[in-house]
């Protein structure tokens, strides 16, 4: 049996749009009217690699529950009873409605897992509700556009703890034994599928001195047996290798084939937890290896740097010198990123890439209590108070982690749109260097409270 998930929200937040995306077809009819569905209509769904039974329920209503609206809210209430997980959906758009919040209480009182989805986010059209949505007490909304199919790569990360693997073993994904998603990235030649094969000790992978010969995007489950485990229980870890597609520069992408291929490349980014960006140590660092860097980081993935080729490289000791200072340069959003010597035809610092990217997984997954927080908060806003700009004091009241994977922060406070971009970095390298989250990214967002006098004469 295919895990289930159903679909719940108030009429017309887009509910059977989300449907027919997931499944693949125009199956539930989508009128601007709402409505307009009244049963629960169940459908496969696949979400890239996921697959899941996906409910559609009616718009949830408060009426009587003789009335035909009652009747249908009853359907919501079973297919919620017979899910894996929920689907809270609202709009992005007409923002937070009381129906929503009786929604909300309604699915925080059940023993359902939830996911907060809101739709309609084309742009920053949703940019208020994702503030006001924290009131609903279901953590951090996840934004998309149903109609568009934007921001179905974070839908992808939130279901993926709750349905993947229904028929198989089941992991908690932010377990130490968890296999690590772990991708392999670079410019076409730098040795990637040689490297995996390295790993695997066999030639799973075709290669050659032709660059570009991996078009897709390759998973490979396999064990790594750690010669020097931290603990016995971690002498046998898990990895799903996954092999890319060379990354050249956009303007010499010309052939179809290869923009699909790169594409594929980027989407094995989304989903990765850690990502090895593969240097040639015979060409050094480019410009290109840059841009692969900085769009790792954007999607929030940990980084490692592993300088392929090292077993040929002259100059060795200037080269590594001269690649982390250019790193430190062209990285500034993120320093300290690990950077190692390897070399897939001999294996030198293989086993000490894979311990570095079990260790920065262990840091993107990292939580920190409130308490601990909060109590380093404070002390870094003591230490150094945030500007006054035009005599106005900007006053930061407290600050909450939203989630993990990446580790994402929510600063709230007043006036905080006023806080120069200096101050923000402050408080973000602050809580990398203090809280132990390494050099993985780390966001943090600012938050005012509303002052409800702000409208008044």
């Amino acid at each position: 049996m295919l895990p289930s998930v159903a679909i719940i929200g108030r009429p017309n937040v887009g509910k059977s749009t989300l449907f027919n995306r997931l499944v693949g077809k125009k199956i539930a009819l989508v009128d601007d009217q709402p409505g307009v569905t009244r049963d629960r209509r169940e459908g496969d769904a696949q979400l890239f690699d996921l697959k899941f039974r996906i409910v559609d329920t009616a718009g949830y209503e408060d009426d009587d529950a003789a009335t035909l609206p009652g009747r249908m809210r009853q359907q919501t209430e079973a297919a919620l009873e017979g899910a894996n997980v929920a689907m809270f959906v609202v709009d992005g758009r007409a923002g937070i409605t009381p129906l929503d919040e009786e929604i909300a209480r309604w699915l925080r009182a059940s023993d359902k897992p939830v996911i907060l989805v809101i739709n309609k986010a084309e742009g920053k059209q949703a940019d208020n509700t994702v503030l006001e949505a924290y009131g609903l007490g279901l953590g951090e909304g996840i934004t998309i556009s149903a109609e568009h199919g934007e921001g179905m790569a974070d839908l992808f990360q939130a279901l993926l703890p709750h349905v993947d693997g229904a028929e198989e073993e089941q992991f908690d994904r932010e377990s130490p034994d968890a296999p690590l998603q772990l991708a392999i990235v670079g410019r076409p030649n730098a040795g990637k599928s040689t490297l995996i094969n390295k790993l695997l000790g066999e030639n799973r992978l075709v290669t050659g001195p032709e660059a570009g010969i991996t078009r897709d995007s390759i998973a490979i489950d396999w064990v790594w047996h750690d010669p020097n485990p931290s603990e016995p229980d971690l002498a046998e870890r898990r990895i799903r290798l996954i092999d890319t597609a060379g990354m050249r520069k956009r303007a010499r992408v010309q052939e179809k084939l290869e923009k699909l291929s790169v594409a594929d490349t980027r989407r094995a980014i989304d989903f990765a937890e850690v990502v090895v960006l593969l240097l040639d140590a015979t060409k050094g660092l480019e410009h290109q290896d840059l841009k692969i860097a900085d769009h790792v980081i954007e999607e929030g993935r940990a980084l490692i740097i592993a300088i392929n080729k090292w077993d040929v490289a002259e100059h060795a000791s200037s080269l590594f010198n001269g690649i982390k200072a250019a790193l430190d340069e062209g990285l500034s959003q993120l320093k300290g990123v690990p950077v190692l010597a390897v070399s897939a035809a001999t294996g030198k610092g293989l086993d000490q890439m894979l311990k570095a990217a079990f260790e920065a997984r262990d840091s993107w997954n990292r939580r920190v209590s409130t308490g601990q927080l909060n109590r380093w908060f404070e002390e870094a806003v003591a230490a150094n108070p945030p500007p006054a700009p035009g005599g106005k004091r900007i006053k930061l009241r407290y600050v909450t982690q939203a989630r993990n994977r990446p580790p994402t922060f929510v600063v709230f406070g007043n006036r905080t749109d006023q806080l120069p971009d200096s101050y923000r970095r402050y408080l973000l390298n602050g809580i990398r260097r203090d809280l132990g989250f390494g050099a993985v990214p780390v966001r943090m967002n600012f938050r005012s409270s509303k002052n409800p006098f702000a409208d008044k004469d």
